[in-house]
């Protein structure tokens, strides 16, 4: 989710659940070491519970950025073990990590014995052409062997050679009942599964136990990104909450403050309304609502009167197709 899920995307997704775990895009260790710290790890209160998550393969460099994330208040801070794209793998971390699960077990002692927060993996099943059932126990066994509890599976492989970033979204096939075995037979472990899990219904699915196996937790990616009005019943559907469900505008009511409070300090619209262009799917009006977050957004001097253009834009889309819908009804007086 790099580029993605930034402090504004989050501040955003907060206002439709204020339950839902949250997670930054991948910051790598050396970044948070020597570079800027504020603009790297900055984030808004409102944004609670939220992990950081670092990229990174040398322990003690990983050690002081999780020193310097809990500092900041982050409440988890999490080891990437998944991405695929190539800086990454210049890099030495990510995905070609599940190549060396005793320098993951390193990584995250090093963590461990640094931060009070709790300190996870998220990792792929393999790569390339490993055997993903002992590639991904490897891994875990590693992990756990130096007191690590919480694992969050990506449940494909990642193909570092021959496929683009891109394509290890959706290219190489899943295999949740992989993740499911893990959990069966590491059940003392918080086993949580991520991967192509596009819907609510799909989440609540892979929570079921019927087959003696329980979950502890589902991530959403890029359904979350791309249709984030879905979050609005997270606090009810996962959570037990009572409160009602948390629709598109009143979504938008809460986070009003916080693009206010931002456009004080000179944050450009676009960077707040472009996690927002997916919140009206499927609703009358939405392809307008997008075009004026998008477009008009960017005028000098924008503000939030293009976020309140935008809501409109949607309101009369759907009172306009009401009121045709009460005027096609046969009159009663025709009868």
């Amino acid at each position: 989710m790099m580029d993605w899920t930034d402090r504004h995307c989050r501040a955003f997704h907060r206002a439709l659940s204020g339950r839902a775990l949250l997670y930054t895009e991948m910051v790598t260790s050396p970044a948070v070491v020597h570079g800027d710290r504020e603009r790297l790890l900055g984030f808004d209160k409102v944004e609670h519970p939220v992990a950081l998550q670092l990229g990174g393969s040398d322990p003690a460099q990983l050690a002081e950025a999780a020193k310097i994330g809990e500092a900041f208040g982050y409440d988890e801070i999490n080891l990437n073990v998944g991405c695929p794209s190539d800086r990454v793998q210049s890099g030495r971390f990510g995905a070609c990590l599940m190549r060396e699960p005793e320098l993951v077990a390193d990584c995250m002692a090093a963590i461990r014995e640094a931060v009070r927060v709790p300190a996870t993996v998220k990792c792929r099943i393999g790569v390339d052409d490993q055997d993903p059932a002992t590639s991904l126990f490897a891994t875990v066994d590693a992990s756990a062997a130096v007191g690590i509890t919480t694992f969050i599976v990506h449940a494909r492989k990642a193909w570092l050679k021959g496929l683009s970033p891109k394509e290890n979204r959706d290219v190489p096939p899943l295999d949740y009942e992989l993740v499911r075995r893990l959990k069966r037979e590491r059940p003392h472990l918080t086993i949580c599964i991520n991967g192509g899990i596009a819907s609510l219904e799909a989440a609540e699915a892979h929570l079921d136990a019927s087959d003696g196996v329980q979950l502890d937790g589902v991530m959403l990616g890029r359904a979350a990104y791309h249709e984030p009005a879905l979050l609005g019943q997270v606090d009810r559907r996962f959570f037990g909450a009572e409160t009602p469900d948390v629709d598109p505008f009143e979504a938008i009511a809460h986070y009003r403050p916080y693009l206010a409070a931002r456009l004080e300090e000179g944050v450009h619209l676009p960077a707040m309304t472009r996690h927002m262009l997916g919140l009206m799917h499927g609703r009358r009006g939405a392809r307008a609502f997008r075009r004026i977050l998008t477009v008009d957004s960017i005028a000098k001097g924008a503000g939030i009167e293009v976020v309140d253009r935008a809501v409109e834009a949607v309101r009369e889309a759907e009172k306009a197709f009401e009121i045709s819908q009460f005027e096609d009804r046969p009159s009663d007086r025709a009868a």
